[in-house]
């Protein structure tokens, strides 16, 4: 059973200060294209304007600019899922979940880093400023990834039942090519945004708490506050709606 799960913008500071190499990360021998990747996202910093650094970063806060507008190498190192500080992260509550647990999530969940690309959440990461959708120059980070990561993740995702919880943009990064379930969340009527990343941070809470295995067993998991209301298949993608009672 394997999660694909989106990254936030917003991160914790501070960590370790041991060097990354190849084998800080899920598909060592794919080490160097992540490392082109940082390559480039420091080289548009140190060319750009503070107005580009702006639109990179998503914020007008100096302080912060100064920041990230340095040595991205010097930046301590801290494991994925403890790194990102988003609604969905807030929601996992990973550091009140138990050894089992944190190794349910540490093993099967990847998360796919807007700089680093697709990660084990146990993955440790730089702390880095980069707003989705941002492009460092001409250079689309999501066209980068799918062309080199998506053949080692087809096998590795080959045998396992997936469950895909990413936002929008991040499936630009990797197309699934076998069938694969994802989640619809609804409230009065509506589909929800902030509510959606909510739900998935627990979805993946009670998954850790139950060490759900299988689609199957997914299925058959009570999640407080959800109720199916609509299953729906087509082609790869079995799309579950839950309403937000």
């Amino acid at each position: 059973m394997k999660i694909l799960f989106s990254p936030s913008e917003t991160k914790y500071k501070g960590g370790t200060t041991e060097p990354l190499d190849q084998n800080s990360f899920l598909f060592p021998n794919l080490f160097n294209y992540r490392m082109e990747a940082v390559d480039k996202y420091q080289n548009f910093i140190d060319n750009a304007t503070n107005e580009q650094l702006i639109k990179l970063f998503g914020t007008k806060k100096q302080d912060i600019i100064e920041y990230y507008k340095g040595n991205h190498s010097d930046k301590e190192i801290m494991k994925a899922v403890e790194r990102y500080d988003g609604v969905a992260y807030d929601y996992l509550k990973y550091s009140d979940l138990n050894k089992d647990e944190k190794d349910y999530i540490d093993s099967n969940v990847i998360i796919f880093s807007n700089l680093y690309g697709p990660i084990l959440a146990s993955d440790k990461v730089q702390d880095y400023k980069l707003k989705q959708t941002e492009k460092l120059g001409n250079f689309a980070l999501e066209n980068f990834y799918k062309e080199h990561f998506s053949e080692q993740l087809d096998e590795f995702l080959e045998n396992e039942d997936i469950l895909d919880l990413r936002a929008g943009f991040y499936e630009k990064f990797y197309k699934i090519s076998k069938p694969y379930t994802t989640m619809k969340f609804i409230k009065d009527g509506k589909v929800v945004s902030h509510w959606a990343k909510a739900y998935r941070g627990i979805v993946l809470r009670e998954m850790a708490k139950n060490n759900t295995q299988s689609i199957a067993e997914l299925m058959s998991m009570e999640i407080e506050n959800l109720a199916i209301k609509e299953i729906r298949k087509q082609k790869f993608k079995t799309e579950i709606t839950y309403d937000i009672i």
